[in-house]
């Protein structure tokens, strides 16, 4: 083989890893754009692939005519064992694994004297240690996204304070028969041990309802306790630590007041976006009342689910979720109602004449 023939091949292996790193971006920015409706990943992908393929001039020129796909003695070889069919997270591992191997060829092949001139090493180099944290982040995305769909209807906080020395099982039960989506525990009175059976028990029930169980506040309690989610406020561990310490298959809402803190709670790995209180409640007086206007305007500056909380009740449940709301959260509308399930199942009566 000449000198001229091998840079020749190695102009073909450029070309070939070009190729593999646009279609395995493309596919991530699909996933990104079009099935989780992330307008941050699918900017970051889609910025990376237009900079990682983009040739022009002579550069090409020189792939154009090293290819040669009739002559790919690779075209045909199957791997003994390499899956056939795949779930939609095993894929988007797949496709981002065939983007870095890519990249990384094309990092050690651009410090070649006769490439160094139309590529630069440590492009590729730095979009390769990118790719890894977008891969991340994808495909926790994706292992929450069948939890984070649940994020809509009737939201119901199991408040001790509210119970009135009621059974939280009991209220718990009533609340799913009558229609609750999501179950949230939130207690300040006992000790973790108690408490840790008790979100044990509900985690359970929930679970055989098929309905999502939220702990409030405590990471530690989330992870021990099998639960869906945890549910922080701005005053508890910030939401990007949480979201780090946190398993990847675990839901994270977070609690906001205003736009630039829903915003942040986005970028920071909320799943799903609280704002409240849509109107003044007892359950917490020191509530500050934002009312529908913020719920609308954080409904344009987020893609994430959005459970609007604070003094909602039957007669106005419809109405928030007009305002921009997927799941209405109440605690006094249900858990202190005199008949629990009748309550719940009336809000959900009205939630279901809206979206009907």
């Amino acid at each position: 083989m000449t000198p001229s023939d091998a840079i020749s091949r190695v102009f073909r292996i450029i070309d070939a890893s070009m190729n593999r790193i646009g279609e395995g971006l493309r596919l991530l920015e699909d996933v990104a754009r079009l099935l989780m409706g992330d307008a941050g990943l699918t900017e970051q992908l889609k910025v990376m692939r237009h900079e990682l393929i983009r040739v022009e001039g002579p550069l090409h020129q020189q792939l154009l005519e090293s290819r040669d796909s009739v002559g790919d003695v690779g075209v045909d070889i199957d791997v003994p064992g390499e899956d056939k069919q795949r779930d939609l997270p095993t894929t988007v591992v797949a496709n981002a694994r065939r983007v870095q191997e890519s990249l990384r060829t094309l990092e050690e092949l651009a410090k070649l004297p006769e490439v160094a001139s139309y590529l630069d090493s440590e492009k590729f180099k730095h979009a390769r240690f990118q790719l890894y944290t977008i891969e991340r982040e994808l495909f926790a995305r994706l292992l929450r996204q069948d939890k984070t769909k649940c994020i809509r209807g009737l939201y119901v906080i199991v408040d001790t304070a509210s119970l009135a020395g009621r059974s939280h099982v009991e209220v718990t039960r009533q609340a799913i028969s009558g229609g609750a989506s999501i179950i949230q525990l939130r207690d300040k009175t006992m000790s973790k041990g108690e408490l840790l059976s008790l979100a044990r028990e509900l985690a359970t029930l929930c679970h055989k309802a098929g309905v999502l169980f939220i702990m409030n506040d405590y990471l530690d309690l989330t992870i021990a306790a099998g639960a869906d989610g945890l549910h922080i406020g701005q005053g508890d561990l910030p939401c990007a630590e949480a979201r780090k310490l946190l398993p990847m298959d675990i839901v994270l809402g977070c609690s906001v007041t205003s736009v630039e803190k829903a915003v942040a709670a986005e970028a920071d790995g909320a799943d799903y976006i609280a704002v409240g209180s849509m109107y003044p409640t007892p359950s917490k007086e020191t509530a500050v009342v934002v009312g529908l206007e913020t719920l609308r305007q954080v409904r344009q500056a987020t893609s994430r689910p959005l459970v609007a909380i604070g003094g909602i009740t039957r007669d106005n449940a419809a109405g928030v979720i007009a305002g921009g709301a997927d799941a209405v959260a109440v605690i006094r509308a249900v858990v202190s109602a005199e008949l629990p399930e009748e309550a719940a199942r009336q809000i959900v009566a009205e939630l279901e004449v809206k979206n009907g």
